[in-house]
């Protein structure tokens, strides 16, 4: 008879080799990283088995960094490094609650600090012993997605960008559409809570010159790093996506189902954007529709950030009449009317811009288009600006 084996013979070789295995992908270790005013701001690194890239992951301003931790994971599985941080005043960082500042003062912060912050968290990823630096990306959502473009402004080691449901500013829509070696990743929802950002993000998409960029419409699946618990798949989809432009196969990017702006309407978006345009444009659109009534041109999402684009550069003008434009295009949109009302007071017409905020205000009456959140905040502003200009001055 056959004798058996001991089976502590057998369980010995089998653990060793779940112990080894396990030893492959290293567990997340949260690290705190000190700003140069001191202020700790938490964070967790990704390690991967072996040296790869390097990305780090920047998180929407309704969220914290623990938002990223699926993807974070998937990413290191796939052989990518990670590094995810709560900005100052979210999470476990130190700083104000971002919640008990002004307007004014978060504002001062994004603009300030938080780049400093973004600029420390970066360097750390990039010396991390398992990195590769000449394999960097980075990615944000929402708020995070200007962060992202603002730190490949200032770091050409920056190789790719992830970009999730949210907008840039104009230097940052220029930055990327004359960067053709840098790939990006856009992707957004139609039942984004904030609005139609899944416009904005074919924007962003259409005016990468890289083969290699995409743009992934989704239905539904909220905002941002929400997508993930609706589109199972997305999280894998990025990672496959930066492990083949940061590994330099292109060619192995996913397919995706986003399209690009159609060539038309891009060249109708750079003609508002140019001295007079808007002028010209809402010519064009009332010839078009003596024959339809409906007819469209352009997309109410893209002229309102053209539209924000001219009053952040000071081009107070420019914006009124791109904004006019928008509301004789979109005249049933209480967004349209209240972004116009920002314009005149901007432009110093008080009285334009009472009128054009209560406009808003009288339109979201019967409004079906926009949300619950979107209509509030439409709400919120609009009538902070009515409080702004009727409050009797002292």
């Amino acid at each position: 008879m056959r004798a058996h084996r001991p089976v502590s013979r057998i369980l010995v070789p089998f653990l060793l080799v779940l112990t080894c295995a396990a030893k492959q992908q290293p567990a997340p270790r949260t690290v705190n990283l000190t700003a140069p005013d001191g202020v700790i701001l938490k964070a967790t690194y990704f390690a991967a088995a072996k040296p790869g890239p390097g990305v780090l992951l920047l998180h929407q301003c309704d969220e914290q960094r623990k938002a990223w931790d699926g993807l974070a994971e998937v990413l290191a599985a796939a052989g990518i490094n990670v590094l995810t941080f709560d900005l100052r005043g979210y999470g476990e960082s130190g700083g104000t609650p971002h919640d008990k500042l002004t307007q004014q003062e978060q504002q001062k912060i994004v603009t300030d600090v938080w780049p400093r912050d973004i600029d420390m968290a970066y360097s750390y990823l990039v010396w991390q012993s398992g990195v590769e630096r000449d394999k960097i990306g980075a990615g944000g959502a929402s708020c995070g997605v200007n962060n992202a473009i603002q730190l490949a402004r200032k770091h050409p080691d920056v190789k790719a960008l992830m970009l999730l449901s949210g907008p840039t500013d104009r230097e940052g829509r220029f930055f990327l559409q004359s960067s053709k070696r840098l790939p990006i990743f856009t992707a957004a929802a139609e039942d984004d809570k904030y609005g139609n950002l899944v416009d904005t993000m074919q924007w962003l998409f259409s005016v990468s010159p890289n083969p290699a960029s995409r743009f992934a419409h989704y239905a539904a699946g909220g905002h941002g790093a929400d997508m993930f618990a609706v589109n199972k798949e997305l999280p894998g989809v990025i990672a496959d996506w930066f492990s083949a432009v940061l590994w330099k196969n292109p060619a192995k990017a996913p397919a995706t189902n986003g399209a690009p702006i159609e060539l038309q309407a891009r060249q109708t978006l750079d003609r508002i954007d140019q001295s007079g345009g808007a002028s010209e444009v809402e010519k064009t659109l009332a010839q078009v529709r003596e024959h339809d009534p409906k007819a469209q041109l352009f997309s109410e999402t893209f002229v309102n950030l053209l539209g924000y684009e001219h009053l952040q550069i000071g081009d107070t003008k420019g914006a009124v009449e791109i904004l006019e434009l928008n509301t004789t295009a979109y005249p049933d949109s209480p967004n349209a009317y209240d972004s116009l009302s920002d314009a005149y007071l901007a432009d110093g017409q008080k009285d334009l811009a009472l009128q054009n905020a209560k406009k808003a205000l009288e339109l979201l009456a019967n409004d079906t288009t926009d949300n619950e959140a979107r209509r509030k905040d439409i709400r919120e502003s609009a009538e902070q600006k009515v409080k702004q200009i009727e409050k009797p001055s002292s």
